[in-house]
């Protein structure tokens, strides 16, 4: 099992959802950092949602500095954070019973059967926890470099907000959930699933402000496959597009091609279809991508499954507290893997 990503700045990821602890190494950071735990909290306080749109497992999330941190500033070694899980209840898991669309089956192939099971173990969503710390504090080093992060609810069960722009930054830091007129809409379809007994899945849409151009490699590591590759270890995260995206396919190059521009000596373009990167580099135009998350796969129907031990067929109803849809505390949880992919990116030990 291999739990670490980056090459100049480096996450390694530990714990299981119902474990004593769960935690993360952050590895090259720079020394002298000043941590703002307010920050830290309030994005731990945002990943862990609002009462009827979420779990109701309820983590108090207090973050231990056990290494790394001294008199409230980094010291340059490896930053390690660990969280204590305080609110399990290993009893509502069946350890035989497959769970679809969940890990449990490959998990047990790969690990001949030792994975930790409960609430999904490693492979939960849980393990989100600690990178959201971490990225807080990728954040915060970002935003004095003049890097701003941030992420938006786009669609849920297929309703659609507007577009994000520049002006919306300081909105969308301050709130949790969708920010403009579909909040309600959206809310009200995630209870209406709930209470069929069902989750839905969505959208989410991040902007990159303020990365300078040529950060990145032409191929395998271009600023795409990095995010994409850091994206894709979200639990729920299906999909991840990057500008127009899959719109591409329907336009025409006059229509998709960025023009390009100087205005005051820097370098823009009158559109981002690309989303701010151009063969895998970027091109000083923030970065744009979106991310599509499945439903929760634990649903409150009867579903069909096998027993992995007897290799038989069974019926199979889910028990526990579970998310009718995952996609509001994805959000912060997005916003850690961009903060600390961008400062991999641009090399900053």
């Amino acid at each position: 099992m291999k739990n670490t990503f980056g090459n100049n700045i480096s996450v390694t990821l530990f714990g299981e959802s119902h474990s004593e602890y769960i935690g993360a190494v952050l590895d090259g950071f720079p020394a002298g950092v000043e941590i703002d735990t307010e920050y830290i909290d309030l994005c731990l306080l945002k990943r862990r949602g609002e009462d009827a749109l979420s779990t109701k497992r309820r983590e108090p999330d207090r973050v231990i500095f056990a290494s790394g941190v001294f008199e409230n500033r980094t010291t340059g070694s490896p930053l390690t954070v660990l969280i204590k899980n305080e609110d399990t209840r290993s009893g509502d898991y069946q350890r035989s019973v497959a769970r679809p669309s969940h890990a449990d089956y490959t998990a047990f192939v790969k690990y001949s059967g030792f994975e930790d099971w409960r609430g999904g173990g490693h492979f939960s969503g849980r393990l989100t926890a600690p990178l959201v710390a971490l990225g807080a504090i990728a954040e915060q080093y970002l935003l004095k470099k003049g890097i701003k992060i941030a992420t938006h609810i786009k669609s849920i069960g297929g309703v659609y907000d507007r577009q994000m722009t520049d002006a919306d930054y300081g909105i969308l830091k301050q709130k949790t959930f969708a920010t403009l007129e579909k909040e309600n809409e959206m809310k009200n379809a995630v209870l209406l699933a709930k209470s069929e007994g069902d989750s839905l899945g969505g959208t989410l849409e991040t902007v990159v402000f303020g990365v300078k151009a040529g950060y990145g490699e032409p191929f395998f590591d271009s600023v795409e496959s990095l995010l994409s590759h850091a994206l894709f270890s979200i639990p729920a995260v299906k999909g991840v597009q990057f500008g127009a995206g899959f719109g591409f396919a329907d336009m025409k190059g006059s229509e998709a091609n960025d023009a390009i521009y100087c205005k005051d000596g820097e370098v823009k373009t009158k559109t981002n279809n690309a989303g701010g990167i151009n063969g895998g580099i970027t091109n000083g135009m923030p970065i744009v991508f979106s991310v599509a998350l499945r439903p929760t796969p634990t649903i409150f129907k009867e579903q069909q499954s096998i027993d992995l031990i007897t290799k038989q067929n069974v019926s199979f109803k889910a028990k526990g507290r579970h998310d009718p849809c995952i996609v509001p505390r994805a959000v912060q949880a997005v916003n850690a893997i961009t903060a600390l992919t961008i400062l991999d990116i641009i090399g900053e030990k």
